[in-house]
């Protein structure tokens, strides 16, 4: 896992897990079900719209409400390469961790990045190009033993391959 490039689904603050797995869904833990409802009560287009590699771009909050880990189990298994916001919740950001979804804060390319621009992100240095505009952005980049739970598609496999 070194970089993600995709087209950008964009959306604003406070962006809470009930919208990104309605709660109706909960009764499922496989992840491709809960793949096929992501996003479906924000944007009803999402699921039949995003490829694999496509990256999420959010303003504050990203993830806040319940801390159900079925929420960026759904982002990750629709193909969603990587988010972005301008902050995330904190137990979110836990579970996108823990599962394997990678995940960076950065408040300008938040703010600048467009629906449909194309966005690459190099995990080791943070840098986060929009290809569309011919931007980079700054972001945090993560820390080894973040990369190497993410290359192991979350925290258990990591353990247990160890």
């Amino acid at each position: 896992m070194k970089n993600a490039k995709g087209t950008v689904f964009k959306y604003g603050d406070n962006i809470d897990t009930d919208v990104i797995i309605p709660a109706r869904y909960l009764n499922s833990s496989d992840p491709a079900e809960l793949a096929a409802h992501c996003m479906e009560d924000i944007d009803k287009e999402f699921i039949r719209r995003v490829k694999k590699g496509d990256i999420i771009v959010a303003e504050k909050n990203f993830g806040c409400g319940s801390s159900r880990e079925h929420a960026p189990i759904a982002i990750k298994a629709a193909g969603v390469s990587c988010v972005i916001a301008e902050t995330f919740a904190r137990i979110f950001y836990r579970n996108a961790i823990n599962i394997g979804l990678p995940i960076i804060e950065c408040p300008e390319a938040a703010a600048a990045i467009e629906a449909g621009d194309e966005v690459e992100v190099d995990f080791d240095t943070g840098t986060i190009t929009d290809v569309t505009k011919k931007t980079s952005y700054q972001g945090q980049a993560f820390p080894e033993f973040m990369q190497r739970i993410i290359d192991a598609e979350g925290l258990v496999n990591y353990i247990n391959n160890r």
